[in-house]
């Protein structure tokens, strides 16, 4: 199923003289990469703390987009300058999950939004996830499929960020736009489960 992420590869290109040039400057892919968690963590904290004002949410797209291209970066740095690691793997994938959890959960803070809504679709991405990198440990590829992958995610919540930061007063509107991103995510489960079981099955002799 297509996802956001079918785009990576444009975006990363875009990047590459960026990567090229902080490897240059003796950046390594795992100092991006905690760069990426350390923003996110930050904003994560600013939307915790301050739930009922606006700026956190309005500004939450950027912070997306900036960890999205860090994400993109570290990835590029480690396959092409040859930085990849067991440590940078490991780091990549916890980086990831906390990264979104951080900037997910604060959503239930907010008045009028279903806690426990929010809650849920950050346990089924975290297991999403977690599916997803199961693959390389049955002989299949790590998975990013979709309906509701990592990047799909960030701009669903991106979204959602920017119209509470606009004033809509969240309610009814706010449980059924959750409701449906765990309905997707649910499916996200699914779709990576299969396709790395058959994919498994394909390898066996």
């Amino acid at each position: 199923m297509a996802t956001i992420y079918d785009l990576k590869p444009k975006f990363q290109a875009l990047l590459r003289p960026l990567a090229d040039a902080l490897e240059r400057a003796g950046v390594s892919a795992n100092g991006v990469t905690l760069a990426a968690l350390a923003l996110s963590l930050a904003h994560g904290a600013w939307l915790a703390l301050l739930p009922q004002s606006r700026w956190p949410f309005l500004l939450l797209p950027v912070t997306l987009f900036v960890r999205m291209a860090l994400n993109a970066l570290d990835g590029m740095m480690a396959r092409e300058h040859g930085m990849a690691s067991p440590a940078g793997a490991v780091l990549n994938e916890l980086g990831d999950v906390i990264s979104d959890t951080a900037l997910s959960l604060p959503f239930a803070l907010v008045a009028g939004v279903n806690p426990a809504l929010v809650v849920l679709v950050v346990i089924l991405a975290i297991i999403g996830e977690m599916a997803g990198a199961l693959g390389p440990l049955l002989g299949a590829p790590r998975r990013y499929d979709g309906p509701l992958g990592k990047s799909d995610r960030a701009f669903a919540f991106g979204l959602l960020a920017v119209l509470i930061g606009i004033g809509l007063t969240p309610g009814s509107w706010t449980t059924l736009y959750l409701a449906l991103l765990l309905v997707l995510s649910a499916l996200t489960i699914v779709n990576r489960a299969r396709t790395i079981v058959a994919g498994a099955a394909v390898k066996q002799p």
